[in-house]
């Protein structure tokens, strides 16, 4: 999607990269991560409204630190450093840096000496999250300082007539109470952005460049029932309606009464032309005296893609296959050795598909991350029960099924774990909570229900908060809410006499069981 509107972040590797292109998103204003090295023609071909430099973990004294074109302080843009692109300003431009003796690491007082243009309307002394060992020993000629702390003496600085500032601290984090301010001002005060970057704009522009690049053609899409595939098919059936065709594979190992309910929303309610394979006892059958869990992964991969395949060979003239990658996909490459994995083949075999099967890749959200695919969905009419359900595994319940797989197992676990969200679903805290379920474990205990002793299953409670998933941890719910929990699955699904609760957080342990 062209962008006239938009802040270039070049990255060199820093933990916060992502956070500063969501704090600038989060102003509405469009924003994307760019490799570090991308050249100055490419970067002039994309006419930016603003360049900011990330900060990174390498030290400017490294001999393979990475370094931007120096070029780009000469195109006449405003350009922002932070932390390691502050250090990497400096030295461009002819400042000093100094290696630092010890990491300044954590919150720190920074007292402002001038504040325009970037600390407009600031108190004199803000606390910022500091994280760097090098500092600016000189500044370079032209330059003024405009934050100091007892240690750095140029906690801030910039050169007003050429738009080009740095900043020792890192404003997109949280623990910089005062930092989205600052951001504010360098993308309205000194890039002179507009606040144009929405959903309804967004949709908008979608929906003309997938007309355009769709034409006359068709479309398929694998649709899962999840949000990210859900949005894209509901955003290309607003833009190409009948030329659009998706696939639903029930596997057998969904939710409870999860592909019915698929089937209903997306075929009835939206209109859809879905193509549904009801292949539970295919994936069943091949999945029978499987334990290990990555042959489960690779029995189930190897089935979708045959049934799918089956599925797409019935439908004539699709030229192009609709995929749900969002920004974190895209971006999850970069790093200070390398570039983001942005160029698609024009021809792409997705997930193994079969050589006869070539498809053009068409991906609607890959500029967007998960919170604003969840916005999207709401803008496009999606009822919020979906648009912010939880994450669920490809494999669905077979990783969640500890040991064998069988009709039955998978049966007992669908209603267990139907327990588990329809009383999380009640909590006023669900929207904190990144995954609840429930898992089978493969182990029998004694129990006494009524005066008759039982050996019956134990389910595991996995219940954790986390921002992306990456890190996570266990949930603190209520004792009573447990309880709640515990007492419904005992009593209501026959075969299970013990629930127990996984109090481990991810590192060391996963989400998920297997």
């Amino acid at each position: 999607m062209e962008h006239t509107n938009w802040i270039a972040i070049l990255d060199f590797g820093s933990q916060y990269s992502q956070l500063i292109a969501r704090r600038i998103r989060e102003q509405n204003v469009y924003s994307e991560l760019l490799p570090y090295n991308i050249s100055i023609e490419k970067l002039k071909e994309r006419k930016p409204a603003g360049i900011i430099l990330s900060g990174g973990p390498s030290s400017v004294f490294e001999n393979d630190a990475p370094i931007c074109d120096p070029e780009i302080f000469n195109l006449g843009l405003p350009v922002l450093g932070i932390c390691y692109g502050m250090q990497l300003t400096a030295l461009a431009l002819g400042g000093v840096v100094s290696p630092g003796t010890e990491r300044e690491y954590g919150h720190a007082n920074i007292k402002i000496v001038d504040k325009d243009p970037l600390f407009k309307g600031l108190d004199e002394t803000i606390s910022v999250w500091m994280s760097h060992g090098d500092q600016v020993e000189t500044m370079p000629e032209g330059f003024k300082a405009m934050a100091k702390t007892s240690t750095c003496p140029f906690a801030a600085f910039g050169n007003v007539e050429r738009n080009i500032y740095g900043l020792q601290f890192h404003p997109e984090v949280v623990h910089t109470p005062q930092g989205k301010t600052i951001l504010r001002d360098f993308l309205f005060g000194i890039c002179e952005c507009d606040a144009s970057w929405d959903m309804p704009r967004f949709i908008e522009q979608s929906i003309k460049e997938i007309r355009k690049k769709v034409g006359d053609n068709h479309v398929i899409c694998g649709l899962s029932g999840g949000v990210d595939s859900s949005v894209v098919a509901i955003l290309l059936h607003k833009a190409i309606g009948p030329q659009l065709h998706c696939i639903f594979v029930d596997n057998g190992l969904l939710r409870y009464d999860e592909a019915r309910q698929v089937e209903e929303t997306f075929g009835s309610a939206f209109g859809l032309d879905l193509h549904v394979a009801h292949s539970a006892d295919l994936f069943l059958d091949k999945l029978q005296g499987v334990i290990d869990p990555e042959e489960k992964r690779k029995v189930i991969g190897k089935t979708f893609i045959d049934v799918f395949a089956e599925k797409a060979r019935e439908m004539d003239d699709i030229k192009f296959l609709a995929q749900g990658t969002l920004y974190p996909d895209v971006i999850e490459s970069i790093s200070p050795t390398g570039g983001p994995s942005v160029t698609i083949k024009s021809h792409h075999n997705v997930g193994g598909l079969p050589d006869d099967l070539e498809f053009d890749l068409i991906e609607p959200v890959r500029e967007l991350f998960k919170d604003e695919v969840r916005a999207l969905g709401r803008e496009l009419g999606i009822q919020d029960k979906l648009v912010d359900r939880q994450p669920f595994p490809g494999p669905g319940l077979a990783v969640r099924i500890i040991g064998e797989i069988t009709r039955e197992n998978v049966k007992l676990l669908q209603q267990a774990d139907l327990r588990v969200q329809q009383e999380i679903e009640k909590l006023d805290c669900y929207k904190d909570i990144w995954q609840s379920f429930a898992v089978l474990l493969p182990i029998q205990t004694v129990g006494v229900m009524g005066d008759c002793r039982t050996y019956d299953n134990v389910v595991a409670l996995r219940i954790v908060e986390s921002l992306d998933g990456m890190t996570a941890n266990w949930y603190k719910l209520p004792y009573e809410i447990l309880g709640t929990i515990s007492s419904r699955i005992i009593n209501e699904v026959k075969g299970v006499n013990r629930v127990v609760y996984d109090i481990s957080s991810k590192p060391p342990a996963t989400i998920e069981w297997e």
